[in-house]
């Protein structure tokens, strides 16, 4: 049994628990060998009593200790101790996922796929060394105070998966995969698939299958088809929402078939959100009736006639062994079955099961089993030594064409990936040379060129007419390539003034002096400050015609994404931090203060940085959190007197008397006893409420005596005493 205070593993003290889950306890702990705070998580008695999750449980945790990625909470350790099963992993603090969408409602496109792309790149990593999650949700992903997205509980996870799974562990059944529902076999597939759902929730707030049991959502994910997010939030872009269909296809192979492709996806739907760029394979498509080529024809037509020469054959051999069987011969055989099974749409269709023997006599008459005959698995044999065979004489004619020089690739690496490992469309490189120049650019731009001009002077060519490019006619290019056109400056040019490091005033002044244009474009610089020139185009020193427009950019300054402060006034601590991460920014340093409004108890009443101003991104934002307003304290600097005539008209000096000194809240601030008043003068500070009282208490004592009754006689009268308490009210002077 884990309590506050204890050590386990001979180093970690358990702090204080932090969470609580299915099948865990979550505690934080103070590591004193390498005095840092981790995460300890502890399994729950009832896992920790089944040996057989305990086995699978340990060795997963071993397996995700070997994981180091920034975006998953890494494991340091695992270990036992009394019975007690624990992994010791790295403490994020923030908020779950699912928390950041509940206080949210839902998140904006953008941000669902930027944690969407963080996710997947832990994942990636995990998978990467052969370890699945197998538990892919909100819960079980963490936004930390620096706004990084990290996974968690890779390895317990598994090991549940492995098990049977109680109720209490049912709670991700809205984010199963359909193989996971049937209990079937399960792979990386299956962590796409529950992202995918994990995703559909961030967008739209809600998950995409719910009902009121876990085995009727189980059902959902298996057969009932994943509804489209933008039924929910119009706003969504369609690349957004055909990578959720993708990511939830009900069969693994038409889903994403790794992590690198959805993460390709996601990044290239940031760029261009409302392009259509996501292959998603339709399975009515798939089955739908196609047109096939006369090639197609002649080759089905050929197997067709093998399968029946085929069947012809075996059927031959069927009577043969039918005949034997009724004459009852005692011939040596082997029983052979040969199952036709039907194919997964044609439901209608039965099962058939042929049972028969056959035997044949060699050249020497004797007797032999037949060899198996599987006309499926010599079809399958034989494509594949067809395409080995091919594969094999393109490797020997490439060898041999690059030993004559036939392919002469040289020392360059052609590529024809982007950035995002999509590869580029290319175009064909038109003739530009003898043209002028702004026809040449519009044709280019609509190619999907960038053409960058350099003039230079010329007796032959007219002013504005290209004398050449650095891509030659006919030659295919990919879009977005730079193609540099030279361009006649006539015979008589004018130099190009140097402008880079002017300011942009300056820069304009000196262009439009020599009767050039001016072209504007802006552009981040490190080292030069916002608003002077970076580059221009054509360079300086060359020659350009009177007139030609000189491009510049305008530094905006270094590549520093500027962000607003948000509102943090009046919320949580936690909402505050969702906040700041939606803009951006990271939650800094959270204090306990005082605050006059009482409202605000519990609730951000001080931020570092003004509603608005402008700061980079990554700024982090401090924040103080309301205790209440100030408690005022008071003080009692008096005397204390005897009780007066007035409180008590029998109170005589000399009596012993308790004094207590009361403040309202029920605090006690003195107690003595006196039979000698005024008390000297007290002073007591630090009293939380502005009113109190002083409490007598003390007993009247009556001495005995005797009446005279008139006649010389008297009537003795015996002595008595009287508890009693008076209770004076007192005001306190404030501090």
């Amino acid at each position: 049994m884990i309590k506050i205070g204890m050590i386990i593993g001979e180093r970690y003290e358990i702090l204080e628990r932090i969470g609580t889950g299915g099948m865990s306890d979550v505690y934080k702990a103070k590591d004193h060998k390498l005095n840092r705070f981790v995460a300890v998580k502890v399994l729950k008695q009832e896992f920790s009593e089944n040996a057989n999750f305990v086995s699978k449980f340990r060795i997963e945790a071993q397996a995700a200790a070997g994981l180091m990625h920034p975006n998953i909470v890494n494991v340091y350790d695992v270990g036992e101790e009394n019975g007690i099963y624990y992994i010791v992993m790295e403490l994020v603090e923030g908020i779950t996922l699912k928390k950041y969408i509940e206080k949210k409602a839902r998140l904006s496109v953008k941000e669902a796929v930027s944690i969407a792309i963080q996710v997947s790149m832990g994942i990636e990593a995990a998978h990467n060394n052969h370890i699945i999650h197998r538990d892919i949700k909100p819960q079980n992903i963490i936004i930390s105070k620096e706004g990084k997205v990290k996974v968690t509980d890779f390895g317990i996870a598994k090991a549940a998966t492995s098990n049977t799974i109680t109720s209490n562990v049912m709670g991700s059944v809205h984010y199963t995969s359909p193989e996971q529902a049937r209990g079937g076999y399960s792979d990386e597939k299956s962590d796409i698939y529950s992202l995918g759902v994990t995703l559909f929730e961030m967008l739209t707030g809600r998950v995409p299958f719910n009902g009121e049991t876990t085995v009727a959502i189980a059902i959902k994910h298996i057969q009932e088809e994943m509804p489209s997010p933008r039924d929910y939030v119009s706003e969504i872009p369609v690349s957004v929402e055909r990578i959720v269909f993708k990511c939830c296809q009900k069969s693994p192979d038409r889903r994403y078939q790794s992590m690198g492709e959805l993460i390709t996806d996601l990044k290239r739907s940031l760029m261009t959100p409302d392009e259509d760029f996501v292959k998603v394979v339709n399975p009515e498509e798939e089955g739908s009736t196609k047109t096939i080529s006369d090639s197609e024809m002649a080759r089905i037509k050929k197997q067709s006639h093998k399968r029946d020469a085929m069947e012809e054959a075996m059927h031959l051999r069927t009577e043969k062994e039918v005949k034997k069987n009724a004459q009852k011969t005692a011939q040596k055989s082997v029983k052979k079955k040969y199952v036709v099974e039907e194919e997964p749409e044609e439901e209608e269709e039965e099962e058939y099961e042929y049972e028969y023997e056959y035997e044949y006599e060699n050249e020497d008459g004797e007797d032999e089993e037949g060899d198996d005959y599987e006309p499926k698995m010599e079809r399958i044999t034989t494509i594949l030594a067809v395409i080995a065979a091919i594969l094999i004489g393109c490797i020997v004619l490439f060898l041999v064409g690059k030993a004559v020089g036939v392919f002469d690739f040289g020392d360059q690496e052609e590529t024809s990936e982007e950035e995002d490992g999509e590869e580029k469309e290319k175009v064909e490189m038109i003739q530009v040379v003898g043209k002028n120049v702004d026809d040449v650019k519009v044709a280019l731009l609509n190619l999907g060129l960038t053409p960058e001009i350099e003039y230079q002077e010329s007796t032959e060519q007219e002013q504005g007419i290209v004398i050449k490019a650095s891509v030659d006619p006919g030659e295919m290019v990919e879009e977005g390539s730079n193609v540099v056109l030279t361009v006649s400056a006539g015979s008589e040019g004018v130099e190009v003034p140097d402008v880079v490091g002017m300011s942009e005033a300056e820069g304009v002044t000196s262009l439009e002096k020599l009767g050039f244009g001016v072209g504007k474009n802006e552009g981040y610089d490190e080292y030069i400050k916002a608003g002077d020139i970076i580059t221009q185009s054509p360079k300086a020193g060359e020659k350009a015609p009177n007139g030609a427009t000189v491009s510049i950019t305008i530094s905006l300054g270094p590549d520093k994404q500027m962000v607003r402060v948000p509102d943090l006034m009046g919320r949580d601590e936690e909402e505050a931090m969702a906040v700041l991460v939606e803009a951006g920014l990271q939650l800094g340093t959270v204090s306990e203060v005082n605050n006059e409004n009482a409202a605000l108890a519990g609730l951000v009443c001080y931020q570092s940085y003004s509603v608005g101003d402008s700061v980079e991104a990554g700024t982090k934002v401090d924040i103080s959190i309301s205790i209440g307003p100030a408690q005022a304290t008071y003080k009692f600097t008096d005397t204390i007197t005897a009780p007066t005539a007035e409180e008590d008209p029998a109170y005589r000096s000399g009596t012993l008397v308790t004094v207590t000194l009361m403040s309202d809240d029920g605090t006690q601030l003195l107690s003595t006893q006196s039979s000698s008043f005024p008390i000297q003068q007290q002073n007591i500070s630090g009293i939380k409420s502005p009113t109190g009282y002083i409490l007598y208490q003390y007993v009247n004592v009556t001495e005995a005596t005797s009446i005279d009754n008139g006649d010389g006689t008297t009537t003795p009268v015996e002595g008595s005493s009287e508890t009693k308490e008076i209770r004076r009210p007192v005001s306190f002077v404030a501090e």
